[in-house]
């Protein structure tokens, strides 16, 4: 039997620690699970309106192998809000979150329990027809009443969610006692065999594991996990159990375990949860310098430690394009690091555009003071920037920087041609500094003035992307 895994590290942190972590700490956090192959990532529910709903946006479009899971608070404008914000994802699921406990029912949605039964059929049915696949949590369900929450799982299976969560939201059973409620449950519920049953365990006995485990030797095809947390059972514990134990138990998951260790110990150092976060290095690495060669024979750490000397601080995956892309060069000659570093610009963090280039006059000549007029687009709006300078690219790289109310370091700028002829291409590596990072753009143009813009614009959108500039 194959078991889903749900990830809910994004949903918990938000929960637990109010802006605790970073947009680039979450994107991040998005990669290593994606990459990890885990079914479902859940995210936080849409609490601070347009910077949610870009976070969203944005993971959309880099999540190639999970679903991803907003959850919506229990009524239409939250549904409203959670399936607009992720219908461009590859696979998308939204979240009803029902209390159904007595005093959660009284506190939280001010309803008696014959109108949520009526909700849920509704709020269900509506969900359904916005987003392709619904799931239905029942928050604190462990503490329900038996023959309400039966109601209540039916009602909703019957509305169309595919995904019904049962929650022990106190954590207040033993393994064995959370085993027996699930196998009451489905007793109770024929119209569970329709559908994925999921669970989603609290840690408060240290027992959350333990718990999700004995649910599925009771039928349970899903299970929510998370990292860096302490409230919810831990990922690489139940990754753990089922990798040791996956053929006595008679199920597998379609998690790279290959990967596990290594996500696991990225995200606990991004949740600020890794024991050895924090401690310095004491090997320091060598720089390398201008005249360094690789070959075919430099394996990936190579080429890793000889970008960090270089100042490129870059996620995995980044890393692994750039080798790649390096090997493929370096099967046909050496490369140096100024080749490096146009393989960095060129491969490493392509990101969405915060800005576009609409047109550029540049004005040079050797009796006239160099000026450039730009217009770029950044969203809806065309920006303007006119500016003199010692010469037309430093005119140019003014003029943007009007535009976008900042100044960047330049820290290297080259400029070579790539073909022959009169009408020979050049292209333009810019190296922009910003709080100590370096940001490499790549622009390819027959006019030298023309690929620097279009380099440094590509630098200024990564600066843009990391920085949420």
């Amino acid at each position: 039997m194959e078991i889903k895994i749900s990830d809910i590290t994004l949903r918990e942190k938000s929960s637990a620690e109010i802006n605790s972590l970073s947009f680039k700490e979450k994107i991040e956090i998005a990669r290593q699970l994606d990459n990890l192959r885990v079914d479902v990532i859940e995210t936080s529910p849409i609490l601070n309106g347009k910077k949610d709903i870009l976070f969203l946006h944005t993971i959309s479009s880099l999540v190639n192998n999970s679903v991803i899971c907003c959850p919506a608070q229990f009524n239409k404008e939250s549904v409203d809000s959670a399936c607009e914000a992720i219908k461009n994802a590859k696979k998308s699921r939204v979240n009803i979150i029902v209390p159904v406990s007595t005093v959660q029912m009284e506190y939280m949605c001010n309803k008696k329990p014959d109108k949520v039964l009526e909700a849920i059929c509704e709020l269900t049915t509506y969900a359904c027809s916005k987003c392709n696949e619904v799931e239905v949590s029942f928050a604190d369900s462990t503490r329900a009443e038996s023959e309400f929450l039966y109601k209540a799982v039916a009602n909703a299976v019957n509305s169309g969610a595919k995904i019904i969560t049962l929650c022990d939201s106190a954590g207040i059973m033993l393994p064995s006692e959370f085993e027996n409620y699930i196998n009451n449950i489905y007793k109770n519920v024929p119209e569970l065999e329709k559908v994925t049953l999921s669970v989603e365990c609290s840690n408060a006995m240290s027992m959350a594991t333990a718990c999700v485990i004995a649910s599925v030797n009771a039928g349970v095809k899903q299970i929510k996990v998370a990292n860096g947390t302490k409230t919810s059972a831990s990922l690489k514990s139940v990754a753990n159990v089922f990798r040791m134990k996956s053929d006595v138990i008679g199920i597998h998951t379609g998690i790279n375990m290959t990967v596990l260790d290594k996500v696991a110990s990225r995200i606990a150092k991004i949740t600020g949860n890794d024991a050895h976060a924090g401690v310095v290095e004491n090997e320091i690495e060598k720089p390398y310098f201008e005249d360094a060669k690789f070959d075919s024979s430099a394996d990936a750490k190579t080429i890793e430690k000889a970008l960090a000397s270089m100042g490129y601080n870059l996620p995995d995956e980044d890393v692994k394009n750039v080798y790649d892309e390096f090997m493929k060069i370096a099967a046909k000659k050496s490369v140096g690091i100024k080749e490096l570093d146009a393989i960095v610009a060129s491969t490493a963090m392509q990101v969405a555009p915060t800005y576009k280039i609409k047109s550029f006059v540049i004005n040079s000549g050797n009796i006239l003071t160099p000026t450039a007029n730009i217009e770029l687009v950044k969203g809806e709006k065309v920006l303007h920037g006119f500016s003199i300078g010692d010469g037309p690219i430093d005119a140019a790289f003014m003029a943007i920087e009007q535009i976008t109310g900042h100044h960047y370091e330049l820290d290297d700028f080259q400029i070579q041609s790539i073909t022959q002829g009169k009408e020979a291409m050049g292209e333009s590596i810019v190296k922009l500094r910003y709080n100590g990072q370096l940001y490499s753009g790549k622009g390819t143009s027959t006019d030298v003035v023309g690929a620097s813009i279009k380099a440094y614009i590509n630098a200024l959108n990564k600066i843009c992307y990391e920085e949420e500039i």
